[in-house]
């Protein structure tokens, strides 16, 4: 037993590592740490496959599916020239309601996708208004990760910590959604403060958004409205969750293949092929077998005690320092790792805390995490894309210019989070 811990040890501190430093593709090096601990035989390869989560993974294949089909309408870039046409081309009041639209957008799309639809835009509006876009980039990215933390699909460690426990979508709208939109309000503040004195343009340079025709954009006008039908049933479907007892992916996928039919039953290849991003689907298997081998292997069981004790086996102790912790190690790490590998282990921890129910704790490790993710260019999957879209745009961004904004943004959420969950869970 203590040769699989230390075996099931090393490949877990091998993979991250190399997922920190980005030496190897991310997913090849998690797939390859997932069958390693089959071949070092930490544990059999049929027990290696049933840690799979496959409610997250065909969750996360059907809001792909969804979302690959609804961008073939341009509603979103729609969306994005119709914010700028509406604040009238000035710069900051773009910057400040795209942060919005992209908050929202995330709340209901996966935040990776969200940043490849609206980067770009952003990166032609602030093109035509003749100023950088390294800020409208770097709030998008902010917007992305904060949007996403208000529901169970917006981000993925949200996915991971809903399917392990059975949280609905609602219970993630009625727990995290509040203090969500307190942290989006607070981060406006925020962004205003950092940037109003430094953006402005001639009034020619605002004609050039006033002119644009945003109704070109839409080019499936048929396809949208079938696309928000779908859309509205399968949030009706993740209202009543618990009352029809499906599960998020069954809900999802229906959803998906409906539509799917319902485009263009030609074009399903093509389709699949341009929406579904296998790799990091492939990532997150790799990810549940690492964590499999820590858990079969006795390791978690072992480290759980340790952690209580830590906190002194004072459960709003240890939920409020769960908001820090999972906040740094997120940002360093990245959330969903992260959030992988401490699911098994508060589920150990339960029975050593006097509480009904660990929810609190799951919802401090979904801000923590989700909102931790901010906190460096590494910290979410959304960062990473975003920041190659601009560097592929000739418009490199650092490691600490992105962080002169990040840091504070990721302070004051991961701040506020803390007096909610207090607030809300330990005062009363």
């Amino acid at each position: 037993m203590m040769l699989e811990m230390v075996i099931a040890l090393v490949i877990f501190l091998l993979t991250y590592f190399f997922i920190i430093t980005e030496w190897i593709n991310k997913m090849t090096i998690v797939l390859l740490g997932g069958f390693l601990v089959v071949i070092f035989q930490v544990m059999p390869q049929h027990i290696a496959f049933s840690y799979i989560d496959w409610n997250v993974i065909f969750l996360l294949i059907g809001m792909m599916i969804i979302m690959g089909v609804v961008k073939e309408t341009g509603v979103f870039q729609y969306i994005a020239i119709k914010t700028a046409k509406i604040a009238k081309g000035s710069p900051i009041r773009i910057m400040l309601m795209m942060f919005c639209v992209t908050a929202a957008i995330s709340a209901i799309l996966d935040n990776v996708t969200t940043v490849i639809i609206l980067i770009p835009v952003n990166i032609l509006i602030a093109s035509e208004l003749g100023i950088t876009p390294v800020p409208f980039i770097i709030t998008q990215v902010l917007a992305s990760n904060i949007g996403g933390t208000a529901t169970l699909i917006g981000d993925p460690p949200n996915i991971l910590i809903g399917s392990a426990n059975g949280l609905s979508f609602i219970d993630f709208v009625y727990n995290l959604t509040p203090v969500i939109i307190i942290i989006t309000i607070v981060s406006l503040l925020i962004i205003y403060l950092t940037y109003h004195k430094h953006m402005h343009v001639s009034n020619q340079r605002k004609a050039r958004i006033m002119e644009y025709n945003d109704k070109l954009l839409i080019t499936n006008k048929a396809l949208l409205w079938k696309s928000v039908i779908v859309i509205f049933i399968l949030m009706v479907g993740f209202i009543v969750q618990d009352i029809i007892h499906f599960s998020s992916s069954t809900i999802a996928m229906t959803s998906a293949l409906v539509l799917l039919i319902m485009s263009n039953r030609k074009e399903v290849e093509q389709i699949i092929t341009k929406s579904i991003d296998w790799v990091s689907l492939f990532f997150f298997m790799g990810l549940f077998m690492i964590v499999g081998g820590l858990n079969e292997s006795g390791l978690i069981k072992i480290a759980a005690p340790f952690l209580v004790k830590l906190t002194n086996s004072n459960f709003k102790v240890a939920s409020i320092a769960m908001v820090w912790v999972s906040g740094l190690m997120s940002s360093i790490m990245g959330s969903v790792p992260f959030v992988a590998t401490m699911i098994p282990m508060i589920k150990s921890m339960a029975a050593s805390f006097n509480t009904i129910t660990m929810n609190p704790m799951w919802w401090a490790l979904a801000l923590g995490s989700c909102l931790g993710g901010n906190g460096t260019i590494i910290g979410a999957a959304a960062n990473i894309v975003s920041i190659g879209i601009a560097k592929r745009n000739g418009i490199p961004i650092s490691f600490w210019k992105y962080m002169r904004l990040s840091f504070v943004v990721t302070f004051v959420s991961l701040l506020i989070s803390t007096l909610y969950i207090y607030l809300r869970y330990f005062l009363f």
